[in-house]
């Protein structure tokens, strides 16, 4: 230890500098170290609360307004310190009305903070930002220039405020005051099941998020919106490499086929829909997973998601064409004996004893049985021609029986080669399917992922397939499910219906994760959610990796973070196809 300069310490080749708090505003509104815990200066804080006696604290009072009263009266109104002498007469009065009628307890209150650094150059520019800080708060700051060695040994945990300093600092508080002071109001996640996002930008502090505590959050649904290449992509892989090794059971629909390696990587499989692909999805299947034990209405409920399916094929449809629509489709399913009766969805054996095993995919009808009795009747003729592309034509993938099993924890939907113009039908094709699989068993975690949701609640789809989406992330919380939203397409988003269903998807999701976004996107995400000014800031300047987060009631800047093998993972796969994310400029140090 060096204690030979009268400004500093040096203890172990580190500098030490302190600074004693010395005066406040008379009155504060907001806590008052707020700004200090959420820079990245090495510093400690040290605070000593001393009660006083209330008895003897109230009868000084009492004799301090009353002498201070009589000088007020008896003196000119006119010298100079008048006004200094009727806000004492006054704080006076209203701190023994707090000690009296409200049961409030005066305290004396010191606080001293040293900083530490380096090299002194470091140590002087910390102690002028934080003295800047304090000022700015109408917090006085005195150097604690040849008492170094005291607020050192005042700053450590051992409970010593030392006596040749502590005059300097006392100042007085009542216990509502105290709240001003309480020190642990910086922003941070740390949810003990959770698993590691990254670091708080502020602070360094580390975020892990535990989204199925519903304890804790209303429920486990997710926004995840960005530019392309502000890391949107690359946090959502993470967050599916990191739930694959907790073993929660995760569905994805992968648009751009961004996501196809993790399924390599992590042992999960991958299912394509497209012209090249010989996996095929009946999206006239009944599947018995589609209502809960305990549920009826086979038919009745898969009519409902059909309709909505046939609104992107046919347009939108008005209530005479719904009615003409749901005729026919009734009439393809009597076809293959299967009606509102849910006993007609199991086959019966040779003794025509009802056995509980559920019709398989094959006696299951296609569209082109569909597309068969539209063309008979003049009334839906014009719906059989729109259906010709899916029967006879470039879509007719569509057009076959369901011969894939989805037996694993991890599934890819791969629809890139559906086309710009026909992504939307794959997409509501696995959403249906995976929304099956989750209702399967409540006791199970899982996820669904929609990338570029827009097109399925946005302009180009339509209310009965939006309604479809809202209604997954309002009750998957039951299922013991989490809905995830991404997208760059902000305004396509709220562009249904004035932005009803993107607002409801927005306001049911417990966890928001806001990366870069372009001023026009932030004004529409600002009409929709509640952001500050400073918010909408924090959203144009953010880099590459870095997000504001929504997490419960806590809105945190956070930088995102992976470990080597997630980043080598990734970066293979964008060996193969050039995402939006460029990992190399995410510090990946974590281990």
């Amino acid at each position: 230890m060096n204690l030979k300069n009268p400004k500093y310490l040096e203890i172990d080749n580190l500098f030490y500098g302190g600074l004693i708090v010395v005066n406040y505003y008379r009155e504060q509104n907001e806590l008052l170290l707020k700004n200090l815990l959420e820079t990245n200066i090495n510093m400690n804080i040290s605070m000593f609360y001393e009660k006083q006696d209330q008895y003897k604290t109230i009868k000084e009072l009492t004799y301090h307004i009353g002498n201070v009263g009589v000088e007020i009266q008896d003196n000119n109104p006119n010298r100079q310190d008048i006004d200094l002498a009727i806000y004492t007469y006054n704080d006076a009065k209203y701190i023994r009305k707090e000690m009296q009628v409200n049961n409030e307890d005066l305290y004396f209150l010191y606080i001293y903070i040293e900083i530490f650094a380096n090299n002194i150059k470091d140590l002087e520019n910390y102690l002028n930002n934080i003295e800047g800080q304090l000022a700015s708060k109408g917090m006085q700051t005195r150097r604690a220039n040849f008492r170094q060695e005291q607020l050192f040994i005042s700053s450590i945990p051992i409970m010593e405020n030392n006596i040749d300093i502590k005059n300097s600092a006392r100042r007085n508080i009542l216990t509502s005051g105290l709240l001003a002071t309480y020190p642990f109001i910086s922003s941070t996640i740390f949810d003990e099941n959770g698993i590691f996002i990254g670091k708080n930008i502020y602070n360094n502090s580390l975020i892990f998020v535990d989204r199925y505590n519903t304890e804790k959050y209303k429920n486990a649904n997710m926004c995840i919106f960005g530019t392309s290449g502000a890391g949107k992509s690359f946090y959502t892989k993470l967050l599916i490499l990191r739930y694959r090794l907790l073993g929660i059971e995760q569905y994805v629909i992968d648009p751009e086929r961004e996501y196809i390696n993790l399924a390599k990587e992590l042992n999960g499989i991958e299912i394509k829909i497209g012209p090249s692909s010989k996996s095929y999805i009946n999206v006239l299947d009944i599947r018995e997973e589609s209502l809960e034990e305990g549920e009826q209405g086979y038919l009745a409920t898969k009519i409902s998601k059909l309709i909505g399916f046939f609104n992107l094929i046919f347009g939108e449809l008005n209530e005479e064409e719904k009615a003409l629509l749901e005729e026919k489709i009734i009439e393809v399913y009597k076809v293959k004996n299967i009606t509102f009766d849910d006993e007609s969805l199991y086959n019966e054996n040779k003794n025509n004893i009802i056995s509980k095993k559920f019709k398989s995919n094959d006696n299951m009808p296609i569209l082109e049985d569909l597309y068969n009795i539209l063309k008979e009747d003049e009334n839906t003729k014009k719906f059989s021609i729109k259906l010709i592309p899916f029967v006879k034509g470039s879509l007719n993938f569509f057009n076959h029986h369901t011969n894939i099993k989805l037996d694993n924890k991890l599934i890819i939907a791969d629809v890139y080669e559906l086309g710009e113009d026909n992504l939307k039908y794959g997409m509501y094709l696995f959403t249906e399917l995976f929304w099956d699989k989750i209702k399967i068993n409540r006791k199970n975690k899982k996820a669904i992922y929609l990338d570029e949701i827009w097109r399925l609640i946005g302009v180009t789809s339509n209310k009965d397939v939006a309604s479809f989406i809202y209604k997954i992330f309002k009750t998957i919380r039951k299922y013991g499910g989490s809905s995830v939203a991404i997208t760059q397409d902000i305004s396509d988003l709220f562009s249904l219906e004035n932005g009803t269903y993107g607002k409801s998807i927005l306001n049911n999701s417990s966890i928001k994760s806001f990366f870069s976004l372009e001023e026009d996107n932030i004004k529409i995400l600002s009409e929709n959610i509640n952001l500050s000014e400073k918010e909408k800031i924090e959203i144009k300047s953010l880099k590459r990796g870095e997000s504001l987060m929504f997490i419960g009631d806590e809105h945190i800047l956070a930088k995102v973070e992976c470990s080597e093998k997630e980043k080598e993972i990734i970066e293979e796969l964008k060996e193969k196809k050039e995402g939006d994310f460029n990992s190399k400029n995410i510090n990946c140090n974590w281990k």
